[in-house]
């Protein structure tokens, strides 16, 4: 009998083993890599620099340091990597990279432990950095957060959550508006259905694109250039939800109107743990009169409303997608495009009035870029915003912003014009 069962347990462990290496093979291919071989990056000529890469805690990292280090260093955050996509890879401050190093400033950049609209292992894994910069290089005398899209919410999420650890940040074409985001995909696609006339549905079926879209873009007008009356109220609901009557519209709807249908997902929680679309503060307006009118009213009762779970958006502490409140205790300088609709201008709009709510309009300056892409920054707009955060910071005046949440100010032909450097080819401005 003891014979019998020492085989029959052996052979539930031989299938216990087996089964076990079939899971553990599964989950390695499944987990996200760095490639080391991919991590070294050359100098930029007439700029010799100490370059470091490696893998710290499971996140692959560069890190640049001037000859001329006068002692400062700039965290990179950057944006949304599909989490689809397995391995891990990390961007250089392209646009900034240059000034940094002419102006004496380090560099440090993660590509984080995990691909994916997640916010809370990207603020880790920079905050992580920064500590382990401090054991190889020193300690910096500032140091400074600057971030793109995804990247700018890591920035805004980082100062918030590690107060005292940093001297300012530069959060640009950044979800500063945390989940909001994704109420505007929502709202876009839920007043598409209603103005189309086809079946209202959330989250989205599964043959949405193949099966619905279609339909929608027929109705619309969006699929010939030549909108329908309801096409229009579309575009107009569109520009009053995505920051309000302002200039480059008509040429940002045009760019961005196929797009946003491909953002509605028939899975709302964007990977929190219940859905995180809140619509129930939505405002569907197509004019810039505050007074709905009775057709305003009529659309809104045809879109459902639509509450979050609890557990999806979580308004407190660090999480997936963490809730941005306005509390900082920096200089913070934003910069946004007025025709990004993929991270549309209201993000920091709603990110001023936060900073508002809770007195920290003193330490917040507002930009406006003239130009319809998402991060369609040059170099030059990017270097004069990092440069007057600096000076700010380290003692100097309040520098200039745009007046982002005065309607009349963000609706005149030249808003946004100052800091745009230089004017677009498809500006009208430049006619």
């Amino acid at each position: 009998m003891r014979q019998r069962l020492g085989v029959c347990s052996l052979i539930c462990l031989l299938a216990v083993f087996c089964m076990t290496g079939t899971v553990f093979a599964e989950i390695e291919k499944d987990e996200y890599f760095v490639d080391e071989s991919k991590l070294p990056f050359e100098a930029i000529e007439g700029n010799e620099s100490e370059r470091l890469w490696g893998i710290h805690n499971g996140a692959g990292y560069r890190i640049e340091v001037p000859q001329n280090w006068k002692g400062d260093l700039v965290l990179y955050a950057h944006g949304y990597r599909n989490e689809a996509v397995k391995e891990l890879t990390v961007d250089n401050p392209a646009n900034l990279r240059k000034f940094l190093l002419e102006n004496g400033y380090a560099w440090a950049a993660s590509s984080y432990s995990k691909n994916g609209y997640d916010v809370k292992q990207g603020v880790k894994d920079t905050h992580a950095l920064e500590n382990f910069f401090h054991g190889k290089v020193g300690r910096p005398e500032n140091t400074y957060v600057v971030g793109h899209s995804m990247g700018g919410h890591i920035t805004g999420a980082m100062i918030e959550q590690y107060q005292n650890s940093y001297d300012g940040a530069l959060p640009m074409c950044g979800v500063m508006g945390d989940a909001e985001l994704f109420d505007f995909f929502a709202d876009y696609n839920l007043a598409s259905q209603v103005l189309a006339g086809v079946e209202v549905q959330f989250p989205a079926p599964l043959d949405y694109q193949t099966a619905v879209v279609p339909k929608i873009k027929e109705e619309l007008g969006l699929n010939t250039g030549m909108l329908t009356e309801e096409g229009e109220m579309l575009s107009n609901l569109t520009e009053n939800l995505s920051g309000g009557e302002r200039p480059l519209f008509d040429a940002a709807f045009s760019r961005w109107k196929d797009f946003l249908f491909t953002l509605y997902r028939d899975n709302s929680s964007y990977g929190t743990p219940g859905n995180i679309i809140d619509n129930t503060d939505s405002v569907y307006q197509l004019d810039s009169d505050p007074e709905l009118s009775e057709l305003e009213r009529e659309i809104a009762q045809l879109i459902p409303d639509i509450s979050a779970d609890p557990q999806g958006r979580n308004k407190n502490g660090l999480s997936k997608i963490p809730h941005i409140s306005g509390q900082f205790d920096v200089p913070v300088i934003t910069l946004h495009t007025l025709g990004d609709l993929f991270v549309p201008f209201s993000m920091e709009q709603i990110y001023a009035q936060r900073a508002a709510v809770n007195g920290n309009s003193d330490l917040l300056v507002s930009r406006a870029v003239r130009a319809v892409g998402h991060c369609e920054f040059t170099p030059e707009e990017e270097t004069k915003a990092f440069a007057d955060l600096t000076d700010w910071a380290e003692g100097g005046e309040k520098p200039n912003g745009d007046d982002i949440l005065n309607p009349e100010a963000v609706r005149k032909n030249d808003f946004g014009s100052e800091f745009t450097l230089p004017l677009r080819s498809y500006d009208p401005l430049r006619q």
